[in-house]
């Protein structure tokens, strides 16, 4: 796909977010960002962290663009799912599988011991965004996602390292967390199989388990067979609605990270499933043909008028395609349908202040400051609606806000200390003291102030 084929204002948009992702510290990791994802993985993840013992709302459930087939939990309670495991799992009871073994992890205190010192994931990309088309159009190929990862050191088809007993705890604790939550556990055993796949291939002997740092894929399936076959859910079967949902959500994810060649052949037009249908939707849409995308969508909007994730792809599509007035009616609905989801929202936001570029009309900054400060105050992990932000402040002249904005855009994406450092105390000095802005300005002052020290620090090692 040519990137010329994209609107000037997309090209930009993805080379700066290409920028920020590209730009941190080598071992940095890629967040993907997605309304309909992220929600999916809180209604699987609640059942099994109330059966963990675990507050749900204090276990966070993240997405990370890697096609290694991976996931891990790390201090803080908080569990990383590879996209590569996603796309390589058909089924729902797989990933609520790896899930409950991630938080018998959590559960039982283990901290992931990264590879090489690999860091924990701090740049984040919306999935709700096709920025990635630009580095699939370098020849990034279906790993287009990874290539916007530095530093990838985790091999295919297994977990980061844990000991051997933590493992084997791990995933006996799992198959209860399962068991507690009325889950089909069959879905652990699927994928661990997959894993013992991917060691027969690589020639890993069976028995050579003494220096790895967790059981291999065999011993770990003949241990967890039994327990798992006592439960009273075992082989009962996928919950429909869950499994339906995830399908959609992996035609998505495929859609999105694949070339589109590789999504129209794995979903022909022949396949009239929604996952299907989102997944040509993506490929039409990074084709540069947004009238065959609507279309895929529009299929399946008559049946699910007022489906949010449905109307934000296609207010996506339509923004994307520089359709800014057909785009803003679709996401309205989209943000009024999800609660106000922050993500959604910010891509409102972004409709918004591109229909006050094109118009000059003042009332649509107004209402995208509204809707972004909204939306960042329920989320503010959400650089592309920062960079909004940015844009209506710099339209309105104020200063003192545009450098909070940059502050906390960079402050989020790991950009530059200076930078960062400057814009927040640009921000402290216009700002009215004693206000919130005030004080989250120097908040960040003091934080790039630690983290330019901590650099200093690492550079005299």
């Amino acid at each position: 796909m040519s990137v010329s084929r994209f609107s000037t204002a997309l090209v930009a948009l993805a080379m700066l977010l290409i920028a920020q992702i590209l730009a941190p510290a080598a071992q940095a990791q890629s967040l993907l960002r997605d309304a309909e994802t992220e929600q999916f993985f809180r209604d699987i993840g609640e059942p099994l962290m109330t059966a963990a013992g675990l507050d749900p709302r204090a276990v966070t459930i993240s997405l990370v663009g890697s096609p290694e087939i991976n996931a891990f939990a790390t201090l803080g309670q908080s569990v990383y799912f590879y996209s590569g495991l996603l796309v390589a799992a058909d089924d729902v009871r797989e990933v609520q599988g790896v899930l409950a073994h991630e938080l018998g992890h959590v559960a039982g205190g283990h901290a992931v011991r990264f590879n090489d010192g690999v860091a924990p994931a701090t740049n984040i990309t919306l999935l709700s965004l096709v920025v990635g088309a630009a580095l699939l159009a370098a020849g990034a190929g279906d790993a287009g996602i990874a290539a916007m990862m530095a530093g990838q050191q985790a091999a295919q088809g297994k977990f980061l390292a844990f000991s051997r007993e933590q493992e084997s705890r791990t995933d006996q604790a799992g198959a209860q967390f399962l068991q507690k939550a009325g889950v089909d556990g069959s879905g652990m055993i699927t994928f661990f199989k997959e894993l013992q796949g991917n060691e027969y291939r690589l020639a890993i002997p069976q028995d050579n388990s003494y220096n790895r740092t967790h059981p291999l894929s065999g011993e770990r399936i003949a241990a967890l067979e039994h327990v798992l076959q006592q439960s009273p859910y075992w082989k009962k079967g996928a919950d429909p609605v869950l499994q339906a949902r995830y399908q959609r959500i992996r035609g998505k994810l495929i859609g999105y990270v694949s070339e589109p060649k590789d999504t129209l052949k794995a979903y022909p037009l022949s396949d009239t499933s929604p996952a299907a249908r989102v997944a040509r939707a993506y490929a039409f849409h990074k084709l540069a043909e947004p009238d065959k995308a609507i279309a895929e969508l529009d299929a399946l909007l008559k049946t699910s008028p007022h489906d949010p994730y449905l109307l934000e792809l296609k207010g996506q599509v339509q923004l994307e395609s520089g359709r800014v007035p057909e785009a803003i009616p679709p996401l309205r609905e989209a943000v009024a349908r999800s609660n106000g989801n922050p993500l959604i929202a910010g891509m409102l936001g972004h409709a918004l202040v591109q229909s006050g570029e094109q118009t000059g009309d003042k009332a649509s900054f107004d209402e995208a400051e509204k809707v972004l400060r909204a939306a960042l105050a329920r989320d503010g992990d959400n650089p592309f609606a920062w960079m909004q932000l940015e844009t209506v402040y710099e339209r309105r002249g104020d200063e003192p806000r545009l450098a909070l904005a940059t502050a906390e855009r960079l402050t989020l994406t790991d950009g530059d200390p200076r930078a960062a450092l400057s814009a927040a105390q640009t921000a402290s000095h216009g700002l009215e003291q004693g206000t919130p802005e005030w004080i989250r300005a120097q908040d960040i002052v003091q934080l790039q102030r630690n983290r330019q020290q901590d650099m200093k620090k690492g550079n005299r090692r």
